[in-house]
């Protein structure tokens, strides 16, 4: 495993900042209550923030999963950019009182319902891809993303979830508060290189800030041996591995929020903006490569990381070749 080099770019510098700032279509948010629909069989599980495009047409669809006691609406500018970019997206609710297990098995619930309910809540003529989905999630909903495309929706291990992923992101994932011992469950990490299962294309992106601590009474919110790093080296290729050097864990969330989180959660002093642009930018060229075949964003990133707007370094890229 070797850090990528820059390279000369292989096309205009113009067009890689497309990814970094909102797409061109509009998007709507819908709030979406937990059996809220009439229909039991279209009635979602959870509470969900569904954010889709307006524009008649057929999408792919972005799973996303919240931080521990944190709400999908805290994550609107993210997801509102990603969304921009022609992606329906399904945030759904998670108790802060559930377990993470039980967590893992109301998001396989989610996925489930993906097929039943969704287009009931998409505005008129908007359709969703179920042939083109991803996983993804922040923070504890990260280790949530890669338990469930790692089979563990029903804890056996072995039955998949309904639909088949194609893609899979962990944003700053965390497995436990301080070290290995302190996984909840699933315990996932296994501390061996390329462990993990999965057969579909990952992108870890991390926060080169999240394992300081923001004040001597509170932890890191992402320890080492538990964070990003370790859930990039258990990856199979095809990875890719982005750290946002000077960013902090909490930093993608929307402002008002970021600025209090920041008083327990160690954040860094650039504009919280663009981390939210060069996070939604590097999701959105990851589904681009791995859901419409489309590289030329994602490749660009790893050959010249000094595209984005902010410090990525290291960034790294393993394939199968």
């Amino acid at each position: 495993m070797k850090k990528v080099l820059e390279k000369p770019l292989l096309h205009d510098a113009s067009l890689i900042s497309h990814v970094f700032e909102l797409g061109d279509v509009a998007v709507k948010i819908t709030k979406v209550k937990k059996g809220s629909l009439s229909d039991n069989i279209s009635s979602s599980p959870s509470p969900l923030l569904v954010v889709s495009p307006i524009i008649p047409g057929k999408y792919p669809v972005l799973l996303f999963f919240h931080g521990f006691i944190l709400k999908p609406s805290w994550y609107k500018s993210l997801l509102q950019h990603i969304s921009s970019h022609r992606y329906i997206i399904v945030a759904p609710q998670f108790s802060a009182l559930a377990s993470q297990s039980d967590e893992v098995k109301k998001a396989a619930k989610v996925t489930e319902w993906l097929s039943k309910g969704l287009i009931s809540v998409l505005p008129e003529k908007v359709q969703p891809d179920l042939l083109k989905i991803a996983v993804s999630g922040h923070s504890r909903g990260g280790k949530t993303a890669f338990s469930l495309a790692l089979g563990y929706g029903d804890f056996s291990g072995s039955t998949p979830t309904p639909l088949k992923f194609q893609a899979l992101l962990g944003i700053d994932p965390v497995a436990g508060s301080s070290s290995p011992s302190s996984q909840s469950a699933p315990k996932i990490l296994q501390y061996i290189p390329r462990s993990f299962g999965q057969s579909i294309p990952v992108a870890v992106i991390g926060a080169g800030l999240s394992n300081k601590r923001a004040h001597y009474i509170f932890p890191p919110f992402a320890p080492n041996s538990v964070n990003h790093s370790e859930f990039f080296n258990e990856s199979k290729p095809p990875c890719y591995y982005f750290l946002a050097k000077d960013y902090g864990h909490t930093d993608i969330l929307d402002d008002k929020i970021a600025a209090i989180a920041s008083l327990i959660s160690k954040s860094g002093k650039g504009s919280k903006d663009l981390m939210r642009k060069v996070v939604g930018g590097i999701v959105v060229a990851f589904l681009e490569a791995k859901l419409g075949g489309q590289v030329d964003f994602l490749n660009d990133i790893v050959k010249t990381p000094s595209l984005a707007p902010i410090t990525l370094d290291p960034v790294i890229s393993m394939t199968n070749n």
